[in-house]
């Protein structure tokens, strides 16, 4: 049986969207904080199991008769390394025979402040003895989209990237290869790094915008502080606030940029470009 972490969330749902098009469903655990949320799965038959990150008794018996897993990072920056670690153990308990972990682009020489946990997963998974894989994801466009709306309407894009390179991908793009990667056989001991095909600044994504909107759209570059003030004072919490500047910053040093296209070879088809993304979101 393959088991998917995190799977109600907006990468878990994706990828089981996708094993399912090569795994019968009831070979497919998917491991939820509130099952109320799964009643899709359940519907699809999917087996639903409920364990949070932080309980690793919990997860030790939602992965029994688990093959392989896939591990989502968990949402909670600041939290992921001792919940990651709670559910290597649980796997290495259960019996499970191989981890594919979604990690950060780059994460070991990333200048992001988000690498820390995940290179300290990383640790910990090698430290397992369970074979692995490592899904180190980039930027998901989804992440900049989400201020689109207010940027259109006020004919302003803000960040602190300057001309930095993102080579985004969307959420369904990195669903693709890790549903791939945790279905097949051969994967152990790779690390992929992935990332979008086509890299682009944020002065293009305002100009993507404007484009497509019809109205004028231009990027405003500030500086990391300034960024992450702006973003509090629109109500962002303090602690995502501060990560997204800090990540911007890190963009503006190529810690989002990779052209081995190694993303779109494993899925077998070019990403979504960014044109497509921001079409479907107007």
């Amino acid at each position: 049986m393959i088991a998917i972490t995190g799977a109600t969330g907006q990468l878990g749902q994706h990828v089981i969207e996708n094993l399912l098009k090569t795994v019968p469903a009831h070979q497919i655990v998917a491991i939820v904080r509130n099952p109320a949320k799964a009643d899709a799965l359940i519907q699809q038959g999917i087996t639903v199991r409920q364990a949070d990150y932080t309980d690793q008794t919990a997860f030790t018996e939602a992965l029994k008769g688990v093959e392989k897993l896939l591990l989502i990072s968990s949402n909670e920056v600041g939290q992921r390394e001792p919940q990651h670690k709670n559910v290597i153990n649980a796997a290495k308990t259960a019996g499970v025979k191989f981890i594919a972990y979604t990690s950060l682009l780059h994460a070991d020489k990333s200048p992001l402040g988000l690498a820390n946990e995940h290179v300290a997963t990383e640790k910990a998974l090698a430290d397992s003895g369970i074979p692995f894989a490592l899904l180190r994801n980039g930027w998901y466009t989804e992440n900049y989209l989400a201020s689109a709306p207010p940027a259109i309407e006020h004919g302003v894009f803000i960040g602190a990237a300057g001309d930095g390179k993102i080579a985004a991908a969307t959420r369904a793009d990195y669903a693709a290869a890790a549903a791939k990667v945790i279905a097949e056989d051969g994967h152990a001991g790779n690390v992929y790094e992935l990332a979008g095909d086509s890299a682009w600044t944020l002065s293009e994504l305002a100009a993507e915008l404007s484009k497509q909107s019809g109205k004028p759209v231009v990027y405003q570059n500030l500086n990391e502080a300034d960024f992450a003030a702006a973003l509090k004072g629109v109500g962002l919490p303090a602690g995502l606030a501060d990560m997204l500047a800090d990540s911007d910053t890190g963009a503006s040093k190529g810690g989002l940029f990779d052209d081995s296209h190694t993303l779109s070879k494993l899925i077998g088809r070019a990403t979504t470009p960014l044109a497509e993304s921001v079409k479907s979101i107007l």
